[in-house]
């Protein structure tokens, strides 16, 4: 990339290329670029209008990027819009409600729903953006605050929201339903925990991995089946980690890649579904966490950016 950056956002557009926007790299970035699959080349695109890390990406129906709040020594509630076919990023409606290390989920109806976050502490509001008429709308609160959780569109149009912290790790999930526009509380994970993954599986499952608590680091694994609204604990990844990036692959495995655990990880592991075990796969170049990973058509998973030994930040990226 030509400029290093960590806590950034990634998102895959509809021709196959791949926008890498924001970050933090000792500045607060507005700077983006676009990665190309077909030359393995990184151009640089227009400018955000705000500098923002910790913030979100959706892809919209009509492949328009959305990017909502963040932080840049404030918090933010301001939102923009990356339109592919011209490069540049317009200023969308403001969320009604300041936020960073929040959850943005497309729904079914094409809507995208924004849950929790942390402002002057942590958030149990969510708001959904209506992209046809640019506006922002409350929604049901989720009944406990949290941020830097995770949100999961099930099979039946439900967000699962797992984990989170509000100054300790919550294990507590929820279901959002569009219908309603409520929350209801569903089965617990088993261990609270911050800073994971959760990743929905071809079975319908959803495999939550690693992450900690603010005292430990996780290597435990768990898995949310939505037939029973339960957790179950899956097998344990070889590393603890957190802030670390988790994409299912074309044949249903989930791999992990970097993160830290007091030192950076360029380890990476891959879940099985079929029989719920890790293995170690090829190490990372780089040792790198809060970077991003995306899916490409041809199933490769791009890797890029982060923060690395010695708190560097990486403009590296690599393919697996």
């Amino acid at each position: 990339m030509a400029v290093a950056r960590y806590h950034h956002v990634a998102a895959t557009l509809l021709n196959g290329k791949v926008l890498v926007a924001g970050g933090y790299n000792g500045a607060y970035l507005t700077s983006a670029e676009l990665y190309d699959p077909s030359t393995g080349t990184w151009a640089t695109t227009g400018n955000m209008n705000i500098a923002r890390y910790y913030f979100t990406a959706s892809i919209l129906s009509n492949g328009t990027i959305l990017v909502t709040g963040g932080e840049n020594d404030d918090n933010l509630q301001s939102t923009e819009l990356y339109t592919p076919s011209t490069g540049t990023w317009t200023t969308r409606a403001n969320m009604h409600v300041e936020r960073n290390c929040h959850t943005a989920t497309q729904l079914s109806n094409g809507k995208i729903l924004v849950a929790g976050g942390y402002n002057s502490g942590t958030e149990s509001s969510s708001e959904l953006y209506d992209p046809s008429t640019n506006t922002w709308t409350m929604t049901g609160s989720m009944h406990v605050e949290r941020g830097c959780h995770t949100a999961t569109q099930l099979s039946n149009g439900k967000i699962l929201v797992a984990g989170g912290d509000n100054n300790a790790a919550v294990n507590g999930a929820e279901l959002y339903d569009p219908s309603t526009g409520t929350w209801t509380t569903t089965g617990s994970l088993n261990v609270a925990r911050f800073l994971h993954t959760a990743s929905i599986l071809s079975n319908g499952k959803v495999l939550v991995a690693a992450g900690w608590d603010s005292n430990n680091y996780f290597k435990s694994a768990e898995l949310y089946d939505p037939s029973t609204g339960t957790w179950t604990m899956t097998g344990s990844l070889s590393a603890t980690r957190e802030v670390h990036t988790a994409s299912v692959l074309s044949n249903g495995n989930v791999l992990v890649t970097g993160g830290e655990n007091d030192i950076y990880l360029n380890g990476a592991e891959l879940y099985d579904p079929s029989t719920g075990i890790w293995t170690k796969t090829k190490n990372m170049t780089a040792a790198r966490e809060a970077h991003t990973a995306s899916i490409l058509s041809n199933g490769q998973i791009l890797i890029a950016g982060g923060k690395s030994t010695g708190s560097i930040y990486l403009n590296s990226a690599e393919l697996y």
